[in-house]
């Protein structure tokens, strides 16, 4: 059974596995991370633990029962209560209901254990299966996003009030 972790220097092996092993699957929906992000992977990863460390964003990894990443799930921009919320699937497991588990699961760690009150994710108009996900975890579109924050392409913000609609995990 996949369990969602928060992310730790110890993951980043099998983060960077992951990516690399999705890469042309993730660039096929949302933009290339680039060469540049690989050759620096360990320093990014620093980064973002000393982010998470400092209280301004919260990174897990969905994990397999080898250890291996099925996916990342992020929270980012803590500003008052909301954050944004970005994820990706490794693409053998797209389509099971996996990512909406996860930003389910997700939802109820953010509210209990972050504070936050508000989600807002953005995802591109043809970007299909996230918009799924979002619809499916009881999130709704709020309005336009700007091209810069989906790679260049147009898309969609939609938000989740915690409060208003709390998260609940699904019995399994």
């Amino acid at each position: 059974m996949p369990e969602l972790k928060r992310l730790h220097a110890g993951h980043a092996p099998a983060v960077l596995a992951f990516e690399l092993a999705n890469r042309a699957y993730f660039a096929a929906s949302i933009s290339d991370r680039g060469d540049e992000y690989f050759a620096q992977f360990t320093d990014r990863h620093s980064a973002l633990l000393a982010e998470q460390e400092a209280g301004i964003c919260a990174f897990y990894v969905l994990v397999a029962e080898d250890g291996s990443v099925l996916g990342r799930f992020n929270l980012y921009d803590f500003e008052d209560g909301t954050a944004v919320l970005g994820y990706r699937v490794a693409q053998h497991v797209a389509g099971r209901g996996l990512a909406t588990a996860t930003v389910r699961e997700l939802c109820v760690l953010a509210s209990a254990r972050h504070g936050l009150r508000t989600l807002r994710a953005a995802t591109a108009r043809d970007n299909a299966a996230s918009q799924n996900v979002l619809t499916k975890a009881g999130f709704t579109p709020v309005g336009p996003a700007d091209p810069a924050d989906l790679g260049g392409k147009p898309g969609t913000w939609y938000q989740r009030d915690l409060e208003a609609q709390p998260c609940k995990v699904p019995p399994s």
